[in-house]
């Protein structure tokens, strides 16, 4: 089976002595080597969603079901980098001794944009920069799945906007698959070739982009209509 699917399921919490259903019933088609957006308010069940995927946590009912191989690896909102280790050193971490060669580790470095930072330290670098180590460090795992809980959300906007566009290079140079989680509408139509709407653990509405060799432009009139579509399933006034 390619990519990941999940069929009817279901979390839930104890919180404070009370039983609290964050997700309803979920089937989902992950397709692999692209960017699939989890997108939805705060609340909603993303992140639950997202762990349940990465198999940080078990689902209290339903299935997930995964190919032969499978490996996934996570992108947090902070980059959670070792601060006395330099960038390479921080890449390589939690890796198996001899698990990459120094070509390979290189060639990392050089995706993800931060040669001649190899021997950096991680408050040399600037956020937008840690992030990057911290793509890397996820990328050297060589990972079936990359999980991306809100990476950017820390960010001010430009670098947010340069990252959000290094990820697609890396995502197309690599052939990637990745889940990613965000509120943003503007990055879910910037980077998700699908994107699927959480409203209180339910699934709302799913949209296939179509995939482009450019960037996406969202001053396109296609990404405009894209937009007022999702706008409305989240029922967002503006």
């Amino acid at each position: 089976m390619a990519g990941i699917e999940l069929v009817n399921v279901q979390k839930s919490y104890v919180v404070e002595k009370r039983n609290v259903q964050v997700l309803s019933g979920i089937s989902l088609q992950v397709p692999e080597e692209s960017i699939t957006v989890i997108l939805g308010k705060s609340g909603c069940g993303k992140t639950t969603l997202l762990r349940l995927v990465g198999e940080l946590e078990q689902p209290d009912g339903g299935e997930i079901r995964y190919g032969a191989v499978h490996k996934t690896a996570f992108v947090f909102q902070e980059p959670r980098l070792m601060p006395w280790l330099n960038v390479t050193d921080n890449i390589c971490f939690g890796l198996k001794k001899q698990a990459l060669d120094s070509l390979e580790i290189q060639s990392i470095i050089y995706t993800v944009g931060l040669e001649g930072f190899e021997r950096a330290y991680p408050f040399q670098l600037s956020g937008g920069m840690q992030q990057r180590v911290s793509i890397a460090r996820a990328l050297a795992y060589q990972p079936t799945f990359i999980m991306m809980d809100e990476p950017f959300a820390a960010l001010d906007y430009f670098t947010r906007e340069q990252m959000q566009r290094e990820l697609l290079r890396v995502q197309k140079s690599q052939g990637a698959s990745i889940l990613f989680v965000t509120h943003s509408i503007d990055e879910a139509l910037l980077l998700g070739h699908k994107i699927v709407i959480i409203e209180e653990g339910l699934i709302k509405a799913e949209f296939d982009l179509p995939k482009s060799e450019k960037l996406p432009n969202l001053l396109d009139e296609e990404f405009i209509e894209w937009k007022r579509n999702i706008i409305q399933n989240l029922n967002v006034h503006i």
